[in-house]
């Protein structure tokens, strides 16, 4: 039934709104992923930044992320994702920039926690953004075309970031990479559209089309009371559970991939830029053919689990193998990174299946606010690893082990959207 509601829709979605999407997540990811190249590239012998204090620095930026998740997401459904993402735009901008200028760790702890926070809102806002916007036949693509401003942007990133670092130093590095947002700002007034009823671009018919689309695909969804009992939904505990512990193994792995790799090698900063971008090429394809499958299919549980678990194994086979096998070793590497990726998609395209309109907003942003927590875990636990030890081997252990917690959360997890689990109301919030 959705393969034909979806199928009479209009096309012009894609093109009009895909790309706005692609293009915020991606200059918020490239805010937030850089710090790793500052900190292979000197940041902290410049500031005479110890190994603890460096990676405590790198992990404040999800502490940030991690109070303001919900409110941003309920704020998005309730009122407007334009003007708030405006907003965190320029001022997250400002705030990436002005990484390249500070000379105090102090103040440099203030600005990571701050840029947390302008970017906390993005995630949930855009993923209810795509809400409002597609089907269940669609949705898992939409969201994997927003995912994948991660690794297309950690892609160029890692390589323009070791150029710029080469011919600006680490500080121009930032300031460079920190000033797209703010003009992005200006473009994303114009042409963003909040839901179909507020785009200029779509006739009546049409924007009644897709209203009465995503409306019948609540009818087999019972209503809860409010937020609340959506939290205390196992279903939901398990899903933030679940991205919480994927999260430690991704973003230790983002956030200090080049300080490993430069270590293990011996290569240069440039060199080292090339290799951290491999992951991030081989995620392109496998997200876009897992969001196919899964939207065709209607599969998502077991693209999660495929994914999950092939990059559980590579990832401890890596380490297994470890420096004295280098090539091979970053070959698992590169599968691990591509196939954590792959998932996002499927994932979260299913919690609005799972969970009603009137409380989805809460209920994702929890997930996604678990996950922040769990990015704060792993950046800040990896880095002060890699510091304490001098080797990554222990790091590599921690990451690989939450890793293995998600993919077993996920095969107990049901994602289903047949059999509600939320407490039931006749009250609509």
């Amino acid at each position: 039934m959705n393969h034909v509601i979806a199928g009479k829709l209009p096309a012009s979605r894609w093109g009009k709104l895909i790309p706005i999407a692609f293009i915020t997540y991606s200059l918020a990811y490239l805010d937030r992923a850089n710090y790793g190249f500052g900190a292979a590239a000197g940041l902290a012998e410049d500031m005479n930044i110890t190994p603890g204090i460096s990676s405590l620095l790198g992990a404040l930026f999800f502490l940030g992320y991690f109070f303001f998740q919900v409110p941003g997401g309920i704020y998005a459904e309730k009122h407007s994702a334009k003007k708030l993402i405006f907003w965190s735009l320029i001022l997250w901008g400002i705030l990436a920039a002005a990484t390249g200028m500070v000379h105090s760790i102090a103040l440099l702890a203030v600005i990571r926690f701050l840029l947390g926070v302008a970017e906390s809102v993005v995630m949930p806002a855009m993923l209810i953004f795509l809400s409002h916007w597609f089907t269940r036949a669609e949705r898992s693509r939409a969201n994997t075309f927003l995912f994948l401003g991660n690794p297309v942007t950690v892609l160029w990133m890692s390589i323009l970031s070791g150029y710029l670092v080469n011919a600006f130093g680490w500080r121009g590095m930032f300031i460079i990479e920190g000033l797209p947002a703010v003009i992005w700002a200006v473009i994303w007034w114009v042409i963003y559209a909040d839901r179909p009823r507020d785009a200029k671009w779509l006739n009546e018919q049409e924007k009644r089309a897709i209203e009465t689309a995503l409306a019948a695909e609540q009818d087999s969804i019972k209503p809860v009371k409010n937020y609340r009992e959506a939290f205390r939904s196992p279903k939901v505990l398990a899903l933030a559970s679940i991205h919480f512990f994927w999260n430690i193994g991704m973003y230790g792995f983002i956030m200090w991939l080049p300080s490993m790799l430069k270590a293990a090698s011996g290569l240069g900063i440039v060199a080292t830029g090339w290799l951290s971008a491999a992951p991030y090429l081989l995620a392109v394809p496998l997200m876009l053919c897992a969001s196919w499958f899964s939207d065709k299919y209607q599969q998502r549980k077991s693209v999660v689990l495929l994914f999950l678990g092939l990059g559980a194994m590579c990832f401890i086979a890596s380490f297994t193998l470890g420096s004295t096998h280098f090539w091979l070793s970053w070959g698992l590497l590169v599968i691990a990174g591509g196939a954590m990726y792959t998932p996002y998609g499927p994932f979260f395209a299913a919690i609005p299946e799972m969970i009603p309109r009137n409380v989805v907003a809460g209920a994702m942003s929890f997930v996604v606010c678990c996950g922040a927590l769990g990015s704060f875990v792993g950046a800040w636990i990896v880095g002060y690893l890699n510091g304490l030890t001098g080797s990554p081997d222990a790091s590599y252990v921690f990451m690989g082990g939450a890793l293995v917690a998600a993919v077993l959360l996920a095969a107990l997890t049901r994602f289903s959207s047949h059999q509600p689990s939320l407490p039931t109301t006749n009250s609509a919030y």
